[in-house]
């Protein structure tokens, strides 16, 4: 029961920090995230809402990639699993599975489905890469951290208004 309690702790307190970005308070953090085994970043007034995967309404003739329509508090999100949608194996649907709800600052109900959270990064704590010149724009942006693990930055608006990212019909 213990574990719970933190887990809801934590959902809370991270709930506040987006929040806080979102309204320019606070200093600069990043949320990580586990995408295909790999660390991403996002920046968290970029990073919306976090919440459990619901159930998923599927779209019929719809790319692979593209899971579904999820009702979130009686608002309808496109879900990308992100990790098909980069070519790698679909998220496994697990109880660390989560959907970070991107677009909503855009004005875009988009979603997507990570494998787990790895909770706030301070930027201070990662060294920037050389881009990656041969990665879509939205994702170009390297950093490490002090273990060595490369992490990719997850620039929210080049997703957004990636052709291929908005096209989710076969």
């Amino acid at each position: 029961m213990a574990r719970k309690s933190s887990l809801r702790d934590f959902q809370a307190y991270l709930a506040g920090r987006l929040s806080d970005a979102a309204q320019g308070h606070g200093g600069a953090s990043w949320l990580g995230l586990e995408i295909a085994g790999e660390g991403w970043l996002i920046d968290l007034s970029d990073g919306g809402e976090i919440v459990q995967a619901p159930q998923l309404a599927p779209v019929p003739l719809a790319r692979p990639w593209f899971s579904g329509i999820a009702n979130v508090r009686g608002n309808l999100y496109a879900v990308t699993d992100f990790a098909a949608f980069l070519g790698a194996q679909p998220t496994p649907r697990n109880a660390n599975a989560r959907l970070l709800l991107i677009g909503v600052r855009h004005g875009s109900n988009a979603a997507l489905l990570v494998s787990r959270m790895l909770g706030l990064k301070k930027p201070e704590n990662f060294e920037l890469l050389p881009a990656d010149d041969a990665f879509r724009a939205w994702g170009r942006q390297r950093f490490s951290d002090a273990d060595g693990r490369v992490w990719r930055k997850l620039a929210v608006r080049e997703l957004l208004a990636d052709q291929d990212f908005m096209n989710i019909g076969l």
